[in-house]
């Protein structure tokens, strides 16, 4: 009964939310950690960790059991999610970390998320929204990409990939600009304090600047990415373990505790009965680097097996439809779904999101669209690949033979099947050079220098021959 008038409710507000939601924009916050372990809350049956603010947002919501991020590693996620499409598609295939792409044509600081993408915080200004961007950029260092040129009214954050959680002293001022913290444009200043509580006091004030008209946030924490800086306080949480897991938990806690204080912000304010949350993470856990767990997935952080692009992922509705009975949701979605889903919660035209990849998740939610949200999902960083089709999952490698699971019954990927269906593998391997054909030169590499210089010695060979 209870989940029949939820469905009912949820269902009215889909049909007529062009009209509903452009008459009361709803708030919107997009929480994404940073490296987290798919097994690393209490709502996805940690026993250890400690995130009781999280447990208690995901009681009260729908959880996406079956929630992809497009990419494997920061910055290519971050660009999917921003963008609702495939980064591949605009070449954003690497991560855009100073020196990792060392034998590209662009300098570091000129690889970013190119400047003819929209992002969602163009769309949501379009709509009327204040926009906000809190925490870690990782789209380019160069001034062109900054997020205030990008579709956010607000900023306050670092542009880079990583830093520091604590301040910087005076003997560290060797840094790059892109690991100091930012206000606004070029306004920089070190912060006093643990990086991720100073996220949570901006997100508040945050709230209380713009609580008078609609407002989109990303608050797009670092924790629990490397550097493994704990709070002391919070370790003593933990004294059963030890190392990085040990620090990892007291790092998580933290986090848990800024979303607490956000959500207990919104109450105050009278918000919460207008504000949608979504909260999910950038790409699997890298156990090795922050011991985190991503159990009972296979893979890590940067490859394409479930560990590596499965994530946890929230979708809290407003209050006057929170008290309602919410049940898991168990198809197939993706972090290319926040734009159009944020797009259309805001009233936009959602049939005007026409070179988007995601969709439009309401409909989904409320049973008034039946079916699967994506059949076929795709990944590829240079020569890996792969693909979620239905049931299936398709691996291929540059160096070792493809492989196949059928995640219906083996969500670990343990049982290759790949030799018992021999068809099937070809089939996803067409699927998939048909999808890469439709595919961006990654954008280091448009000068074509290294090709240009092998024409020429084949141009060279032939007139030898000739002679």
């Amino acid at each position: 009964m209870y989940k029949m008038r939820y469905l009912l409710l949820v269902s009215l507000l889909v049909i007529n939310y062009p009209c509903v939601f452009a008459q009361n924009q709803p708030n919107i916050i997009v929480i994404l950690s940073d490296d987290a372990g798919y097994a690393d809350f209490g709502f996805q049956g940690s026993k250890e960790m400690k995130t009781p603010a999280l447990d208690r947002l995901a009681k009260e919501s729908i959880q996406c059991t079956q929630a992809y991020v497009a990419g494997a590693v920061c910055g290519p996620s971050r660009a999917a999610l921003l963008t609702g499409k495939y980064q591949q598609r605009f070449g954003f295939e690497e991560n855009n970390v100073p020196g990792y792409m060392q034998n590209y044509e662009l300098k570091d600081d000129d690889m970013g998320l190119p400047l003819d993408q929209k992002t969602i915080g163009d769309y949501m200004k379009e709509l009327g929204y204040s926009t906000g961007l809190i925490g870690k950029w990782h789209m380019g260092n160069n001034d062109k990409f900054h997020p205030t040129k990008r579709g956010f009214d607000f900023f306050y954050g670092f542009r880079g990939g990583a830093r520091s959680y604590w301040p910087f002293s005076e003997d560290t001022l060797n840094h790059r600009q892109e690991d100091f913290m930012e206000r606004g444009y070029k306004n920089f200043e070190e912060p006093e304090g643990y990086l991720t509580d100073v996220f949570a006091e901006e997100t508040i004030q945050f709230l209380e600047d713009n609580k008078t008209s609609p407002f989109f946030l990303f608050l797009s924490f670092n924790a629990v990415h490397t550097p493994m800086h704990a709070k002391e306080e919070d370790l003593k949480e933990f004294p059963h373990l030890s190392g990085k897991r040990q620090q990892l938990a007291a790092m998580t806690l933290t986090m848990d505790k800024a979303c607490d204080k956000i959500i207990q912000s919104l109450k105050e304010k009278g918000l919460d009965k207008n504000t949608i949350i979504i909260y999910t993470n950038d790409n699997g856990g890298p156990t090795d680097a922050n011991a985190s767990d991503n159990s009972p997935l296979s893979g890590t952080k940067a490859n394409h097996y479930e560990g590596g692009i499965r994530v946890p992922f929230i979708f809290s509705i407003p209050d006057q439809i929170k008290q309602i009975e919410i049940s898991n949701y168990h198809h197939v979605i993706s972090t290319l779904d926040i734009l159009p889903t944020c797009y259309a919660i805001g009233g936009g035209d959602i049939n005007k999101l026409l070179d988007t990849d995601g969709v439009n998740l309401l409909p989904y939610f409320s049973a008034s669209q039946n079916g699967n949200p994506h059949q076929t999902l795709y990944w590829k960083k240079e020569n890996r690949g792969a693909i979620r089709h239905g049931q299936w999952k398709f691996l291929r490698f540059p160096n070792r033979p493809a492989e196949l699971y059928d995640l219906s019954e083996d969500i670990s990927e343990v049982h290759n099947l790949a030799y018992q269906y021999p068809e099937k593998i070809k089939e996803f391997y067409k699927m998939l050079f048909d999808w890469e054909l439709t595919l961006s030169r990654p954008r280091w590499q448009l000068q074509r220098k290294y090709e240009g210089a092998a024409m020429e010695r084949i141009d060279t060979y032939k007139k030898t021959e000739i002679h």
